[in-house]
């Protein structure tokens, strides 16, 4: 999605969400769809499933279903993630019917319990994704503790705030805050660990404060790793969190693989190889974020850093 159709009412701000993507302020086209096919074509046979976002929820794209049938056509599974603002049942089947998951974020309305509710209620694995910040964590923690979750979901997915677009830095969680090591030490009880699952920014903080956690369960950055961004308009970079485009490539006129095998490409792994050096737990976390090392969950990352600055 090159623009949210809901930005311009601020859907995202009144939610209490900062959308990384700027969608209240940027709008550019969609996708196209042949663009899309050209993608799937070159992917058919060596990856697995698509993640469906950008700025916008993808059910609002023009042709929504061709991009879901085409997908499966060639044996890649859709995922998708939706404000579930203005979801019909119509969408929902299409859901149904295509998609391995859906996740509709967090945004505390009746509208969101609405949407969870009719995607669950058709048969859809379903999933929250909870963008997790200094505004958030008290409430996470307790949707968690007092048993809150919507019924018939399959995970809360927690998603780290990261200052990026919309994102502020005030928000940005710190692993020296108390209630960083409360909310992670939950997930070294079994009972939590079976409600929530994580994206890979917030795996330093489930190594610090997670350690009953097998490490076989977790990854950490799979940016350039096994998995990239590609914007509607063809730019592709190891992660969606990359919007100055730091490490891109433009496909426009290259292969997939091109850009995969790429400078740009070869750096931000090249980040990945060469952090942390002398950390004990860096075959784990890789030194976490390229891109916002700010959000690095690790208080030895964060005082070493405080530290070179003096």
């Amino acid at each position: 999605m090159g623009h949210c159709v809901h930005g311009a009412s601020g859907l995202c701000v009144k939610a209490g969400v900062e959308c990384y993507q700027d969608g209240l302020h940027k709008k550019e086209p969609n996708m196209t769809l042949e663009d899309y096919c050209w993608i799937v074509d070159q992917c058919k046979g060596k990856m697995f499933q698509i993640a469906l976002g950008g700025r916008g929820d993808p059910e609002m794209h023009e042709h929504f279903e061709a991009i879901l049938s085409y997908s499966r056509e060639n044996d890649i599974v859709p995922n998708m993630t939706t404000s579930g603002f203005g979801l019909t049942p119509e969408k929902a089947d299409l859901m149904k019917k295509y998609c391995g998951a859906v996740a509709v974020s967090w945004y505390r309305s009746q509208y969101t319990l609405e949407a969870i509710k009719l995607l669950v209620d058709k048969g859809v694995k379903t999933n929250i994704h909870f963008v997790l910040g200094n505004n958030s964590i008290n409430e996470a923690y307790h949707l968690l503790t007092e048993h809150l979750l919507p019924e018939g979901i399959n995970r809360i997915i927690f998603l780290l705030h990261k200052p990026v677009g919309l994102g502020t830095s005030s928000n940005v969680l710190n692993a020296s805050d108390p209630k960083v090591r409360e909310f992670f030490g939950l997930f070294n009880e079994e009972k939590y660990c079976e409600m929530a699952g994580f994206d890979s920014c917030c795996v330093p903080g489930l190594i610090n404060y997670s350690p009953n956690i097998h490490p076989d369960s977790i990854d950490t950055c799979e940016g350039a790793r096994y998995s990239a961004y590609i914007t509607p308009d063809l730019k592709m970079t190891p992660c969606s969190f990359d919007q100055e485009m730091k490490w891109s490539y433009d496909l426009k006129g290259h292969t997939i693989e091109e850009a995969w095998e790429s400078r740009p490409f070869e750096a931000f792994r090249t980040v990945l190889k060469t952090a942390c050096p002398n950390c004990s737990q860096k075959s784990k976390c890789l030194g976490g974020c390229p891109i916002k090392r700010e959000i690095v969950l690790c208080h030895k990352y964060q005082e070493g850093n405080n530290e070179n600055k003096k």
